[in-house]
């Protein structure tokens, strides 16, 4: 049976901060146990968004009507419009994912929509600096870690300038090669490594 790995979608979206997530998960490649995921667009409504990058997405499912029951996990883009308060009901569905132990994905400026949602005083997490979380009322400034991407009871967090760092977590998170295969995707995509590829192309034989 296919899992919906969900990820949001709404105006200002930055496109590359989830580029690496989406596409990896979609391509069969390499995976333990290729199509048992597919990547399911959510907006605030049907009406379609535009990204920062200027494309145009038409979401696949409201958020009204989006369950915890029926996703692997919920993806939290960065965009414009965290800073404007407009996607705190996507954060609302980030704690009722949380609540049912189904796993979240927050990069960029979502991680400040989380931390306005209370979701980070008492999770480890990282963001685009301490101060930025701190700006959105997080009280777990103690939790704070300086990396690129972190992962703690169920909730990845990540700085917008670490989008590989983060689709591995998400990776990792959704079991989707394994640890030997995502450290070769990762030597490719993350450190420019051509040994990873050919680690991989050896894996996938």
């Amino acid at each position: 049976m296919v899992q919906q790995v969900h990820t949001a979608v709404y105006d200002t979206l930055a496109d590359w901060e989830v580029g690496h997530a989406t596409a990896h998960i979609n391509n069969g490649d390499w995976q333990i146990e290729p199509g048992r995921y597919e990547v399911v667009t959510v907006g605030a409504s049907l009406a379609p968004v535009t990204t920062m990058g200027g494309m145009r997405i038409t979401p696949d499912i409201a958020l009204d009507d989006l369950s915890p029951a029926d996703s692997a996990m919920l993806i939290l883009p960065g965009a414009g419009t965290w800073l404007t308060g407009d996607n705190a009901p996507f954060a609302k569905a980030a704690r009722a994912f949380l609540d049912a132990g189904v796993p979240v994905a927050a990069i960029c400026g979502a991680t400040g929509g989380l931390a306005a949602e209370g979701l980070l005083d008492d999770r480890r997490h990282t963001s685009n600096a301490r101060e930025f979380t701190e700006a959105f009322g997080s009280k777990g400034g103690d939790l704070y870690t300086d990396a690129p991407a972190v992962t703690d009871r169920g909730l990845i967090t990540a700085s917008g300038t670490a989008p590989v760092a983060f689709a591995r977590e998400v990776f990792a998170a959704l079991g989707l090669y394994t640890p030997e295969v995502l450290e070769s995707w990762f030597k490719l995509y993350g450190l420019g490594d051509p040994a990873g590829y050919f680690e991989l192309t050896g894996a996938g034989a």
